[in-house]
């Protein structure tokens, strides 16, 4: 496999897209190795079907779409990333509104853990900002 390998797509940020985000996603690793039918398949399809629906919903409709980047480096570390033009960072919800929602950031950040990996936030020059989730790729993929 190459040292480097990157995919990306740019969707409209509509609800419908983050169905297509996720297709995406399993698609691209597939094609990368990874078995679409494991647990880590399954955790890094809910990290991005929740970082798609935050730069979706908590955009105010001031982010027209939202792009979606993979980076795999030398069979090592899987960089999954969620930009959106919308320049306010992910915030933690007070509890009395995180009873129906704002859960989203919490699922990742644990997800991300159990791998061996972490949860970041990137202004773009934009002056946006891009979600990051970065694994260690070989946690991701079967002995």
């Amino acid at each position: 496999m190459a040292d480097h390998q990157e995919a990306s797509v740019t969707l409209p940020s509509l609800p419908a897209e983050v169905s297509a985000a996720r297709r995406f996603v399993a698609e691209v690793l597939g094609g990368w190795g990874l078995d679409g039918d494991g647990d880590a398949a399954d955790a890094i399809r809910l990290m991005v079907s929740e970082l798609a629906t935050n730069a979706v919903q908590h955009t105010f409709g001031q982010s027209p779409n939202f792009t979606v980047e993979l980076c795999l480096d030398r069979d090592e570390v899987l960089r999954i990333g969620v930009t959106d033009s919308h320049p306010r960072f992910p915030r933690r919800l007070p509890a009395a509104v995180q009873q129906d929602n704002g859960r989203g950031l919490a699922i990742i950040r644990v997800l991300a853990a159990e791998a061996g990996g972490r949860l970041s936030v990137t202004p773009t020059e934009a002056g946006g900002k891009t979600v990051w989730v970065t694994l260690p790729w070989v946690a991701a993929v079967p002995a």
